[in-house]
């Protein structure tokens, strides 16, 4: 793969971070979602050093229990950044047993199941962003996004996005520059929804899926098949809301 300049783009991404706020939130706070991981370890290290530590609010969302939630709270100690542990577990199942009360004829999915929390916890994001004078971090990256692995409007959503363009080595790569503990980059990825790892979700290595969209070589044929299926199966989850384009004819001086 190409060589990654990450002393070049983290100083690019910073920058970025910097302007953004100055054209669409002078003086706001950066909102992120903790989840202990390496996308938004990073993303929460790249707005520290963006706009200052007393400008960037993490919260914690687990729900009900989180085995894992350690790591959050190591990682808002690390940066020195103020945070909220909001537990969103009663609000799912209020949820999702309001709507099986009220549409008895519908049976719940197991992927409402899976996805419904990462709406709920962007919902969330929303209403502590809005009420700390705050900008919503997306902390998706590329590897995630070509194959689709993300909630629309769920983790997918966001008011500024870091690292959409990077895949998760590069991510990876930036938090080490970063000087971000290493149990905090390396951590093995997981949705933290459905109990499995990404990679046992994808059926593929990260290192496969990464090679592949950066050089557009994947040795296994059934690899390369399946990627870009899901790839091809997402793509609506990247682009913005069809609408339909109604032009309405032109009268001039309002005759008909």
């Amino acid at each position: 793969m190409m060589e990654f300049n990450v002393a070049t783009v983290t100083s690019e991404l910073v920058a970025w971070i910097r302007e953004f706020f100055e054209k669409n939130g002078k003086g706001c706070n950066a909102v992120i979602g903790i989840s202990g991981g390496k996308d938004s370890s990073v993303v929460a290290a790249l707005c520290v050093e963006a706009l200052g530590k007393d400008r960037v609010v993490g919260v914690l969302m687990p729900q009900n229990t989180q085995s894992d939630i350690q790591f959050s709270h190591d990682l808002c100690d690390f940066l020195g950044i103020k945070r909220y542990v909001i537990d969103i577990g009663s609000t799912v199942s209020s949820l999702l047993s309001i709507i099986h009360c009220r549409a008895t004829d519908m049976e719940i999915s197991k992927q409402t199941e899976i996805n419904l929390p990462a709406r709920i916890r962007m919902a969330t994001l929303y209403a502590v962003s809005q009420s700390c004078n705050g900008r919503v971090a997306n902390t998706c990256n590329l590897s995630e996004d070509w194959i689709g692995y993300s909630t629309r409007y769920g983790d997918a959503a966001g008011d500024f996005s870091p690292c959409s363009h990077l895949i998760s080595d590069e991510v990876i790569a930036i938090g080490e520059y970063l000087g971000l503990p290493e149990e905090l980059t390396r951590k093995v990825p997981s949705d933290g929804l459905c109990g499995k790892t990404d990679e046992d979700n994808f059926g593929f290595t990260y290192e496969v899926l990464n090679k592949y969209i950066r050089t557009g070589v994947c040795e296994n044929p059934e690899t390369k098949a399946r990627i870009d299926e899901m790839h091809a199966k997402n793509l609506f989850k990247l682009e913005l809301m069809p609408s339909f384009e109604y032009s309405t004819p032109y009268q001039p001086n309002g005759d008909k």
